[in-house]
Formats: C-alpha cells, structure tokens, sequence
C-alpha cells in the first residue's frame, strides 16, 4: 500500500479579513464611490419618465403610462435620424483623427533626444487641453471668421482661395472643424499615455534590432507599435463606448449655429432641446436611455472583439 501523504491545505483569506487588512483603502475610496453612486445610479429611476406623458407638478407615480411611445416617435422621426447621423459621424471623425495624432505625436517626440526641446513641444501640445470650451471655441470662431480671420487671411494669400469662406455658416464643413478642434485641444494630452507605454518597451529590443541593422523606421514599426498595442487596444475599447457623444458636446453647442444646424445638432442637444426648452421631458429621457444602452451594447462587442483577436481587454 502506497502512503499518500495529505496535501497542505491552502488558507484562503476571507472576505472581511483582507477588507479589515486593506481599510485604508476603502476610505479612500468612499468619496468617489459616493460620486459614482450620487450621479450615476441614483438618477436612473428617472427612466421611468421615458415610459409615461410626464407632467412637471405631480409626482412619478401619479403620472400617466405610456409604455414604448416616446420610443416609437423617437425612431419615426426624421429629426432624431439626422442627429443620429451627426453624432455617429463627428464622432467617427474625432476617433480616428484623435488616435492617429495623438499616436503619431508620441511617435515623434520619442524619437526626439534633446530633453529640453521634448519637453517644451510637450508642454506646449497639452496646454490647450486645460482651456475650457467656452474659450477653445472663441479662439476657433476669430480665427475662421470671415472679418479678420486668421485661416482667410493665410488661404487668400497662398491664392488657394479667391475670396474668404464663412466656414461656420456651412454645413459640410462643421464635422471636419470638429475633429480637428478636439485634435488641437486634446492631442498633447492623449499623447502622454502613449509616451508612458513607450518607456515601458524593453531597450534591448532597440539594441537587438540596430545591431541587425533595423533602421529608425524599422524599429517603429517592428517594435514600438507592438509595444504600445495593448494600450491602444484598451483605450480603442473605452473610446468605442462614447462614440454617441459625438466628440464631446459643448463644441458642437458653442459653434453650431441656424445655418448649420442640420449638421451640427447632436443627441445631447437633441436631448436638451426636447427635454428642456421643449418642456417634452419624457421624449428627452428616451433619447437619453437610447444613447447610454447603445454605448454599453457597444463597448461589450468591442471588448469581446479583443477577446476573440487575443488582445487586451477591459473585462
């Protein structure tokens, strides 16, 4: 007979003993649980508003039950289809021009070897990302104006236009100013996560490959931007479930006007409109609800996209 002797048995912590072990954490992070449950969870049984003709004065109970209505006017609307387009659009438009600059960015500055002179493009690239809209807006409405205008004055000189374009007072042109104002005030910041995950690439990989001869494209290629995938990756992911946000909403807000407003009306300011300068409270609840499911829907085939291709994931 063959003597088995027992197997150690594995401890396992219990729950509220590695809780009591890590209290200070936990307190740290009251403050923010308390923000995510306050503005996040606690509104959602305004949802109920979505599936009754609400009335300001009475309460949610006393109100009359609609069931699908809103939704249905919602999705007969010719109006709510022309914001869907807009916002799916502009936001498509700040996504790829977002990551391939900020990408690009990171690229060259990590090839660039005098401190100084990195750190000062650095800076100077992350400082509009501190301004608020209100600002950034002002500064791209100067400088497109047709009176003055920084962009006319350059264009006319050049002979690559006979005379100045109102460029906001035409709607093919608003999703492209869009784009590139959020690349403007947001590629140097976007930039710095890239940067970080370049300096976590072990240096002997560039060694390695200069030795064989790989020159400095070569090594961008065949190492850098492998490096950095699994970052890409996860924020391709976290940015795939805002793509109904159309690149933000107050940019869309302070630079749509009338004339444009075919082209610049957003769900957000669909939202807005209905909700509160509408008084249709409840229509306003249904876009909102249609908006948040699609983001979730679409932000778990996305992670399950990675999952299927191997690459990094969220959940």
């Amino acid at each position: 007979m063959v003597d088995i002797a027992p197997r150690p048995v594995r401890r396992i912590e219990s729950f509220w003993n590695r809780l009591i072990r890590q209290r200070q954490l936990v307190f740290m992070s009251f403050p923010m649980l308390f923000y995510v449950i306050l503005f996040a969870y606690a509104p959602i049984w305004g949802w109920l508003m979505a599936f009754q003709n609400y009335k300001p004065g009475f309460s949610i109970t006393d109100q009359t039950w609609v069931g699908l209505d809103q939704f249905r006017f919602l999705f007969l609307d010719e109006g709510f289809t022309r914001v869907l387009r807009n916002t799916i659009a502009m936001s498509f438009i700040s996504l790829i021009l977002g990551f391939a600059t900020a990408i690009g960015l990171a690229l060259l500055l990590n090839e660039i070897k005098k401190t100084g002179f990195k750190r000062l493009i650095q800076t100077i690239s992350y400082l509009p990302h501190f301004l608020s809209w209100v600002i950034v807006t002002g500064l791209v409405s100067m400088s497109l104006s047709t009176e003055g205008g920084i962009v006319n004055i350059v264009l006319v000189k050049l002979h690559l236009i006979k005379e100045p374009i109102l460029w906001l007072g035409e709607g093919k042109y608003f999703w492209g100013i869009v784009g590139l104002t959020n690349v403007w005030k947001e590629v140097g910041w976007n930039t710095i996560i890239y940067l970080a995950a370049i300096a976590s690439v072990d240096p002997s990989l560039y060694e390695a490959a200069e030795v064989d001869g790989a020159g400095r494209y070569r090594k961008i290629w065949n190492i850098t931007l492998p490096g950095i995938r699994p970052v890409i990756v996860i924020l391709l992911i976290m940015n795939v479930g805002w793509i109904l946000n159309g690149g933000g909403f107050d940019i869309q807000y302070f630079l749509g006007n009338g004339q444009v407003l075919d082209w610049s009306e957003t769900i957000d300011i669909f939202v807005l409109k209905y909700g509160l300068r509408l008084g249709n409270y409840s229509l306003g609840v249904a876009a909102g609800i249609f908006k948040t499911v699609v983001s979730i829907i679409l932000l778990y085939c996305a992670n399950l996209i990675a999952k299927r291709l191997g690459e990094e994931r969220l959940i």
